[in-house]
């Protein structure tokens, strides 16, 4: 049995992380930590994860790779330069902390095909939404698309008169527009432009139980066999 310390089991990710683990054969919610709870209070369990806010999410991975407790980070707003400071302490310490931008296999999936087909245009941008009790942005699915864009591509993304505020924020040079509404749960769209062409790849969530029960699943399952920092769940998946 997986004893597991779930932190911000009451926010809407961590009560739908917590139904799944308790539907999961061989996992056993035995702490849950909420904004009051100490990163100590993960002590005794045999895994960790993780559905918090960044402040709260960096101590708790720390307290957990310390202590040698691997952990299923689910919280947005992880960049690359945080990932970069906790991926020695992983290292040194053997331990897996999983990151997981988003764990709906069709936007995972989605954001690869838009990594592929930029390499093909010169412009991309993306624009996200998400209902308006989100607090960060732009979302960390934004950024993981964004920072795949540009890593398979021999050129950057142009993005004339980036300078100006109105065109977004760019992530690893990718223009990002975040939109917060009521009415949405979660939408991305990337938009890809060449001359006399573009290519929209759309992704909607609309049922967010549904959509991320089987890619938390995937998550558990696969960190087991993972030891360092791993991000996206596409580590799971067996796409080319």
């Amino acid at each position: 049995m997986t004893l597991v310390a779930l932190a911000g089991g009451s926010g809407k990710l961590g009560r739908i992380i917590r139904t799944v683990l308790d539907e999961t054969p061989g996992y056993e919610v035995t702490t849950v930590l909420g904004s009051a709870s100490s990163p100590a209070d993960i002590a005794g369990a045999d895994l960790v994860v993780d559905a918090t806010n960044l402040e709260a999410s960096e101590k708790i991975v720390r307290e957990a790779i310390a202590r040698g407790i691997p952990a299923l980070v689910a919280t947005s707003g992880w960049s690359a330069e945080k990932i970069a400071e906790i991926a020695p302490l992983a290292d040194d310490a053997g331990v897996a902390v999983v990151i997981i931008p988003n764990f709906s296999l069709g936007s995972v999936i989605g954001s690869r095909i838009a990594a592929q087909a930029a390499k093909f245009f010169p412009f991309a941008e993306i624009i996200e939404s998400h209902r308006d009790t989100k607090i960060d942005s732009p979302s960390g699915t934004a950024v993981r698309t964004a920072e795949l864009i540009a890593a398979g591509r021999t050129e950057p993304v142009q993005a004339p008169n980036a300078d100006q505020p109105a065109r977004g924020e760019l992530t690893a040079g990718v223009p990002v527009h975040s939109l917060r509404r009521p009415g949405v749960i979660a939408q991305q769209q990337v938009i890809l432009s060449g001359p006399g062409e573009s290519l929209v790849i759309q992704h909607d969530t609309a049922d967010p139980q549904a959509a991320y029960a089987p890619g938390i699943r995937l998550a558990l399952a696969g960190i087991n066999g993972t030891t360092g920092v791993a991000v996206g769940l596409d580590n799971f998946l067996e796409l080319s």
